[in-house]
């Protein structure tokens, strides 16, 4: 079964829900975490 690759659309969207959220306080690993990532798939 092939992995599934995130349309780009998705990836920008989920890059702004982070700054949304570390905008309004909380700290950046949970916000990653909220989303459904890994820190280190967000720093890539």
């Amino acid at each position: 079964m092939a992995n599934k690759r995130p349309k780009p659309e998705e990836i920008v969207t989920k890059l702004r829900q982070v700054e949304v959220l570390t905008g309004q306080g909380m700290p950046r690993l949970d916000a990653i975490r909220q989303i459904g990532v890994t820190e280190q798939t967000f720093c890539r």
